[in-house]
C-alpha cells in the first residue's frame, strides 16, 4: 500500500476512518478482504503471507505502507507483522509488540499505522524504529513519510519531492468540511484517491506496477463497521461492501 489516509477522532460517530490505495506489481497474487472468522476482516497476500491492512471486531485498524529505504535485512514478511498486530487488544498493545518484533526480526522498511478509539500510532522502520502518537485530525501516510515530515529516498531521489507534494495536497483536500459526516468524508476520500490530481492512483505499465485496489473503512463508536473495497484502481473499479459479521 502506498497511500493511507486516516481521520482519527475527527467525527463524533466514528473515531477511526480510513481511505487507502494499495500499489503493487500487477502480477502479485492476493485474496480480497473477507471475514476470516477470527474477529478480523482483512485481505491476504497470497505470495508472502500475511496482509497489508485489516480491522478487528474490537475496532482496531492496522495498515502498512512500504518505506523507500534500501539495505535492510528483510528476512520476515511485513505482512506477517500486520497479521500479528491484528491479534492485539488495542493500538497501544500492538505498538509494544512491534517494538519487540523489530528487535527480534529483520524487516524491510515500513510505515505502520495502528488506530482504535483510544490511540493512533505511526511506527516508522528504517533500521531504527520511530514512534509517533497522532493527534486528532486527518493524516496522510505514504512511502516517504507523513503530514509534512518527508525524506528523500536515496534510490529514488526524483520521486520523493513529488510524493511529498501530492500527499500535502491530498491532506489539504481532505480537511473535514463543516457538519460533514464520517460517511460523507469517506465517500469524498474515495473519490480523491481515484483522481489522478493527487497522484494517489498509479498506473505504470512499463514497470507492470500500479494501484491494484482501494479500501474505505469506518469504525463506529457504537461498534458498527463499514468496509468497502475496490478490486482495481479506484479510477476504474467500483467500491463494493465486504460481507462481515452481523
Amino acid at each position: 500500500m502506498c497511500t493511507l489516509t486516516l481521520a482519527w477522532q475527527v467525527f463524533d460517530e466514528a473515531p477511526v476512518v480510513v481511505a487507502a490505495n494499495r500499489d503493487e506489481s500487477y502480477g502479485r497474487p492476493s485474496e480480497p478482504p473477507a471475514d476470516r472468522g477470527d474477529g478480523v476482516i482483512a485481505p491476504r497476500d497470497a505470495k508472502a503471507g500475511g496482509t497489508w491492512m485489516g480491522v478487528t471486531h474490537a475496532g482496531l485498524f492496522v495498515g502498512i505502507t512500504n518505506r523507500w529505504v534500501d539495505g535492510l535485512p528483510g528476512a520476515r514478511s511485513r505482512g506477517l507483522l500486520v497479521d500479528d498486530c491484528l491479534r492485539a487488544e488495542s493500538a497501544e498493545d500492538a505498538a509494544r509488540y512491534v517494538e519487540e518484533s523489530c528487535r527480534e526480526h529483520g524487516y524491510d522498511g515500513f510505515n505502520l499505522v495502528l488506530a482504535d478509539a483510544g490511540a493512533a500510532v505511526l511506527l516508522e522502520w528504517d533500521g531504527y524504529l520511530t514512534v509517533t502518537e497522532f493527534r486528532p485530525g486527518v493524516h496522510v501516510v505514504g512511502n516517504t513519510g507523513y503530514d509534512g515530515h518527508y525524506f528523500e529516498p536515496v534510490a529514488r531521489p526524483e520521486a520523493g519531492p513529488a510524493e511529498a507534494q501530492n500527499a500535502t495536497r491530498l491532506r489539504a483536500e481532505l480537511a473535514p468540511e463543516r457538519d460533514e459526516s464520517a460517511d460523507a468524508w469517506l465517500d469524498r476520500a474515495g473519490r480523491a484517491l481515484g483522481t489522478h490530481e493527487f497522484g494517489a492512483c498509479v498506473h505504470d505499465e512499463t514497470r507492470g506496477f500500479g494501484t491494484v485496489s482501494s479500501t474505505l473503512i469506518r469504525v463506529g463508536v457504537d461498534g458498527s463497521l463499514r468496509y468497502d473495497h475496490a478490486d482495481g484502481p479506484p479510477c476504474e473499479a467500483a467500491f463494493e461492501s465486504v460481507e462481515m459479521w452481523g
